[in-house]
């Protein structure tokens, strides 16, 4: 896969992808390794998947470790943060791209827990290990980004609250983290294909991921938006600090009636 970012534009850097076994965070992860980052896996349970990625950035040279952490234990967090300091020595790069709630027997206030109040301790923990030019990114949906003003079908809605809560709660630390030099970007996209999200939401509502892809005219596959989610590790943080990918106009629109 062709990396969107220029050829050593990472070189000596240190990038964290929460959630990175697969999916959008381990395309994420090939394009830091591909532009000269070295790079941490995490994981919560799947461990073979993220050694794998492990050894296959290994052979292309790149330095790579896999660190299986729950991101809902701040003890859990604490020890992939030293992890990360006993190997790299600091953090330049973290992308909060992990999340959840859709999944069965978690318990009711699991979403809640992963995305907001674990995404606020990651951040909290990981920027602890950066300095003066540091990147924070966190990936949200438009189902979740949009919710104060647009509704989304019932079967995402706790877990769209629960994502905007997130990235309400990270907001709040804009100003602070710019004080230090790091930049903050939130990167929303639409459904992506491909990913485990849209899998379940597809399971509970058959031809969903059809409709919103005739609504939208086109939704990004993984890669796709992995590319995105890179770029904003490393372009300027716009003004409003999102990066929104892909058709919004149904968004948007809905919101201005």
């Amino acid at each position: 896969m062709n990396s969107p970012l220029p050829a050593g534009a990472l070189a000596g850097k240190t990038a964290l992808v929460t959630g990175s076994s697969r999916g959008i965070g381990a395309d994420t992860v090939r394009y830091f390794a591909a532009a000269g980052a070295n790079v941490v896996i995490n994981y919560r349970s799947k461990a073979p998947r993220a050694e794998k990625l492990v050894a296959e950035l290994a052979e292309q040279g790149t330095a790579a470790i896999a660190v299986g952490a729950d991101l809902t234990d701040p003890e859990s967090v604490a020890a992939m943060m030293d992890t990360i300091r006993d190997r790299f020595g600091s953090l330049d790069v973290l992308v909060l791209n992990a999340s959840g709630g859709m999944e069965s027997n978690m318990g009711e206030d699991y979403a809640l827990r992963l995305n907001r109040d674990a995404q606020v301790n990651v951040l909290e923990q990981g920027t602890a290990l950066m300095g003066e030019g540091g990147r924070v990114v966190f990936v949200t949906s438009h189902q979740a980004h949009f919710i104060r003003t647009v509704p989304t079908m019932p079967e995402y809605e706790a877990v769209a609250l629960s994502k905007r809560a997130g990235e309400d709660a990270l907001r709040e630390r804009i100003a602070d983290l710019a004080e230090r030099g790091i930049g903050f970007t939130v990167v929303s996209g639409d459904m992506i294909e491909g990913t485990i999200t849209a899998t379940l939401l597809e399971r509970a509502r058959p031809g969903a991921i059809e409709t919103r892809k005739e609504a939208a005219g086109k939704l990004y596959n993984v890669s796709e938006f992995a590319a995105e989610v890179a770029l904003a590790a490393v372009e300027p943080v716009p003004a409003d600090n999102t990066r929104l990918v892909g058709d919004v106009s149904y968004f948007t629109e809905y919101a201005g009636e």
